[in-house]
């Protein structure tokens, strides 16, 4: 039998999600003929047989999760092609090795044994957040299979109760608990006055511009650089994240060299991300990369937030609805549209003066007359 398993599938990706098989056992199929659609983190992948040959099992369902390595198809006849093994993990089903050797006396030397588990199953224990020493295995003298861990895991989330995360929604939850790990937040806020805008407004294309002319001014994200090349004030290139609410999940596509493009060619730009990310066909190497996000939140609802920094950036901008507020203006109550704005930076690698310096430049980009 040779067997097809689940390639990499680049920038980091270590899982998927099936969504659709496109053959089914028993079928002939082409080399490079597209057999199954997969979700990863990114976006819809569509992966091809790498040969010719008959279909003989469909390894997992629509909703399943397979990790990097695993069998995905096996076909009829010929020999295992370890050219298609993308790393060989061991699923757990043959008999593993452990080290049964102790440095000390003890009553019983079963009770220093480590369960019988391959490295495989044990890194997905891990993941799962199993305890391997509470398992029975089912395997060959006991050895615990990836269907145990997987099962166990079930298990728990049943007496938990709630839905498992999947795609961009499981992705999410995963930035979230590394940001609350690693990153040192801290938040400050001011108002952007806009009356000397005209009547149409498109604050999302003046937001970027703003944001490209104010990381210019202040060099605020150079350890984004990791200290070996040149600051952003002499480098000019920003790519902006922009953050893109969806029913599925967040999404953070990459508006490329913001300080470069005319704001015609930004709002094209924009369009074109937007519709991809509406589609779910915007390609991986799109959502990656950002030098600073924007946060558009005030679409939606709210005046100012606290938005999460993602590592490895430093900084994110929110902004918050645009109001009708009164303002003083030579001593006589103006009205004035007025735009929130929210910076949340990483004082581990920002300081506050910095920060402020960058609001500060982003606002007075942001109020300046349009062109």
């Amino acid at each position: 039998m040779k067997t097809f398993k689940l390639p990499d599938l680049g920038e980091g990706l270590q899982e998927a999600e099936i969504v659709e098989w496109h053959v089914s056992a028993g079928e002939t199929v082409k080399a490079d003929q597209l057999i199954v659609s997969v979700e990863t983190a990114k976006a819809i992948v569509e992966i091809p047989s790498p040969c010719d040959g008959v279909i003989g099992k469909c390894h997992g369902g629509e909703g399943d999760i397979l990790h990097v390595g695993e069998t995905l198809v096996t076909f009829e006849g010929g020999e295992d092609d370890a050219g298609t093994v993308v790393g060989r993990l061991d699923a757990g089903g043959a008999a593993g090795s452990s080290d049964t050797f102790f440095v000390g006396a003890a009553p019983s030397s079963l009770e220093h044994q480590a369960p019988k588990a391959s490295p495989a199953v044990r890194q997905l224990a891990r993941r799962l957040d199993v305890d391997l020493a509470q398992l029975s295995g089912s395997g060959p003298e006991g050895l615990i299979t990836r269907q145990d861990v997987e099962a166990a895991a079930e298990q728990s989330l049943a007496k938990f109760g709630g839905e498992r995360l999947r795609g961009v929604r499981r992705t999410m939850a995963k930035n979230m608990a590394r940001a609350h790990a690693e990153v040192v937040p801290v938040v400050i806020v001011e108002d952007a006055d806009l009356h000397q805008w005209g009547e149409a407004r498109d604050p999302m294309i003046r937001l970027a511009q703003a944001i490209g002319v104010a990381c210019q001014a202040e060099p605020l994200l150079n350890s984004w650089f990791d200290g070996k090349g040149p600051s952003l004030k002499e480098h000019a290139h920003v790519d902006l994240g922009i953050a893109v609410d969806t029913p599925d999940g967040l999404f953070v596509p990459v508006l490329r060299n913001i300080t470069a493009r005319s704001g015609d060619e930004l709002r094209e730009g924009l369009g074109n991300l937007r519709a991809a990310v509406k589609a779910r066909s915007i390609p991986p190497h799109e959502l990656l990369g950002a030098t600073i996000t924007l946060s558009n939140f005030g679409t939606l609802f709210g005046r100012y937030a606290n938005p999460v920094v993602v590592p490895p950036q430093v900084c994110i901008i929110g902004a918050g609805g645009i109001r009708q507020e009164p303002v003083a203006v030579n001593g006589k109550v103006e009205v004035h549209p007025i735009l929130p704005l929210s910076l949340t930076f990483d004082h581990r690698a920002v300081t506050g003066g910095e920060a402020a310096r960058f609001l500060k430049a982003l606002i007075l980009a942001l109020q300046a007359p349009e062109a």
